[in-house]
């Protein structure tokens, strides 16, 4: 028996359509391999709770870890599906993901980073920009994100809210941090937290980035702190004159949570392409509010029933993201390798979902 039988050196993961491949060490999950050794494999959360990262078995062995039953259902799991981030194969294995090109992963890093800014947007956003290393050459796609490295080991995830070109500019890695009472990092931002403080940070990690090699018109949905990924992708179309049609559609429960409303409609402005739909959920009457009511993902498929030939963008809430795709692709026709997602799950999402096991 050969030592690629046994696993003692590892499997060979292969991915088609594209080709690309590359060895899983032993107890190695799948994902984990991918990113070191530079294959953009889809994925968000890394933790077994999000599900961007499901992609088709086609040949293979594959154990899950611990992961989260909405991610993975047993049915979808019988029928060849797996979570790369928390499957470790037992053989050679061939997966299935359209989203994987002959592109590179970016490297990752680690890195020290001082608080230059810190800013209130609203009652529970907070922007904070984080000022890089001096000569450092941090690269990352617009839409990625990073994660704090607390000093208890403990790991927050947050996107970039600008686009790399920005950095050159000397204004570092801006973040639109949302308060979670109780949380262990937010109520840090919130509190204690003061400029010129040192935070460790690494990245840039996630598959959420605009696919620029195609033509298609775009909507982009956010709900809540989800616009911070989208406002670097904007940033991005802008800076490359990228000319799709785009719709922006941003929900909140009130109108204050649109807390950067004024600098998108300043974007509409400046670029005749883009559309700005702002949607609330709970206005109240001392709010004035004289827009779209209701469900950010329904007003999408009010104005566009047809979605076939589009591209999606979801940031947000997990319902949100979740909601939306099962919508647009039941209803609307939308391809499911054309809706690209970046759900924010909270430890207090995963920790609730782990009791309803």
């Amino acid at each position: 028996m050969t030592s690629s039988e046994t696993g003692t050196q590892g499997f060979q993961i292969t991915v088609q359509p594209s080709g690309r491949a590359f060895t899983a060490g032993p107890g190695e999950a799948i994902l984990a391999a991918g990113i070191r050794a530079g294959i953009g494999l889809p994925y968000g959360c890394k933790d077994g709770a999000c599900g961007s990262c499901k992609c088709r078995k086609l040949e293979g062995i594959v154990v899950h870890g611990p992961h989260q039953s909405k991610a993975l259902s047993a049915e979808e799991e019988a029928n060849g599906f797996v979570l790369t981030c928390c499957g470790v194969p037992h053989s050679n294995v061939v997966l299935e993901s359209r989203q994987v090109t002959s592109e590179g992963a970016l490297p990752i890093k680690k890195m020290p980073t001082r608080v230059s800014v810190m800013e209130r947007k609203s009652h529970d956003v907070m922007l904070l920009k984080l000022q890089l290393p001096a000569n450092d050459n941090f690269t990352y796609h617009a839409g990625q994100y990073v994660e704090f490295i607390l000093r208890d080991g403990a790991r927050r995830s947050y996107s970039m809210a600008n686009a790399p070109h920005t950095l050159a500019a000397g204004g570092g890695l801006e973040l639109h941090i949302r308060h979670m009472p109780g949380g262990k990092f937010t109520d840090q931002v919130f509190t204690t937290m003061k400029e010129k403080e040192i935070l460790r940070v690494e990245g840039p990690y996630g598959s959420f980035y605009l696919r620029e090699d195609s033509s298609k018109p775009i909507v982009l949905l956010a709900s809540g702190t989800g616009f911070a990924p989208i406002k670097a992708v904007i940033e991005q179309m802008q800076f490359k004159g990228i000319t799709r049609p785009v719709t922006l559609y941003w929900g909140g429960r009130r109108p204050a949570d649109l807390y950067m409303d004024e600098w998108i409609k300043a974007k509409v402005a400046e670029m005749p392409h883009l559309r700005y739909v702002p949607v609330v959920s709970d206005a109240l009457p001392e709010d004035g509010w004289t827009g779209r009511t209701g469900f950010v993902h329904l007003a999408v498929l009010n104005d566009l029933p047809d979605l076939s030939g589009y591209q999606v963008y979801a940031c947000g809430a997990p319902i949100v993201v979740d909601s939306a795709k099962t919508a647009y692709t039941t209803q609307a026709g939308l391809p499911e390798d054309e809706f690209y997602a970046d759900a924010f799950i909270t430890e207090a999402d995963k920790a609730r979902d782990a009791e309803s096991v």
